[in-house]
């Protein structure tokens, strides 16, 4: 596993992108690209579980730390993920600590969680590696609890309590959306709750992190402290590059200046 935890620990500021293509080469291109962290997202994304594993096998080689979006809330299913390779899980719309703590301490193993253990698997070098992935995990191992809902925000202080919680992630589309508010990312109830978010984690010592919908809200979360920061996607950088050259070849066509 890389450094990221102890980064995320340090303060440093770290930059991160989605990977939703389920397209290794892709995910290969975005681990290339510069960013500390990638996040392959199964929520929303189009890849399954296989195209996840292949994904953090080509990631392996680049530079960035590969985490992983469950669409599941299972044991199944975080203890697949883990065994697979990835350095942390993000866990969409949690809305009460008690489920954060229950699904955080899946990606751990006895007495801490409730991991099972099996060594003959990616995360271990197939066996060659697992007395050290166990000692390490602590250390490596990456939690981040999506905040999405009203519910979540009333027990954001709980949820940043715990210890297997490293970073509380604003998903501005989700909760902008429940509180009514969607897409109004200057409105004083979002804005309200961006700080209370940042207010919990500052006060539990963890990091704070958004996707943001646009660069140029980069300095609102970094004012407020945010310092887990995503942009952008594989599908993103693909779509607007091709209906970029499209409209260039198209106004080449039509004797325009380009």
């Amino acid at each position: 596993m890389k450094n990221l935890k102890e980064k995320i620990r340090s303060g440093e500021a770290l930059h991160g992108c989605w990977i939703n293509l389920g397209s290794t080469v892709s995910a290969e291109i975005i681990g290339r690209a510069g960013f500390e962290w990638v996040l392959i997202d199964l929520e929303h994304g189009s890849g399954n579980d296989l195209a996840m594993y292949q994904q953090l096998q080509v990631l392996e080689g680049t530079p960035a730390t590969p985490l992983v979006r469950t669409d599941e809330l299972s044991r199944s299913k975080i203890q697949r993920i883990l065994d697979a390779g990835a350095s942390g899980i993000m866990f969409p719309q949690i809305r009460q600590a008690a489920i954060a703590d229950e699904v955080c301490r899946m990606m751990y193993y006895p007495p801490k969680g409730t991991r099972g253990m099996a060594k003959m698997v990616r995360a271990t070098g197939f066996g060659k590696n697992a007395t050290e992935y166990i000692h390490t995990l602590e250390n490596n191992l990456i939690g981040v609890v999506q905040i999405e809902t009203p519910d979540a925000l009333e027990q954001v202080d709980r949820i940043a309590s715990l210890d297997a919680v490293d970073v509380l992630f604003v998903g501005p589309s989700d909760l902008s959306l429940s509180l009514g508010v969607f897409g109004q990312l200057d409105h004083p109830v979002y804005q309200k709750a961006i700080r209370d978010v940042a207010l919990a984690a500052k006060k539990h010592h963890k990091a704070t992190g958004v996707l943001l919908l646009d660069l140029a809200e980069y300095e609102m979360y970094f004012q407020l402290g945010y310092r887990f920061l995503a942009c952008g996607a594989d599908a993103t950088f693909v779509a607007r590059g091709a209906e970029a050259m499209a409209q260039a070849l198209s106004k080449k066509r039509s004797g325009d200046q380009v």
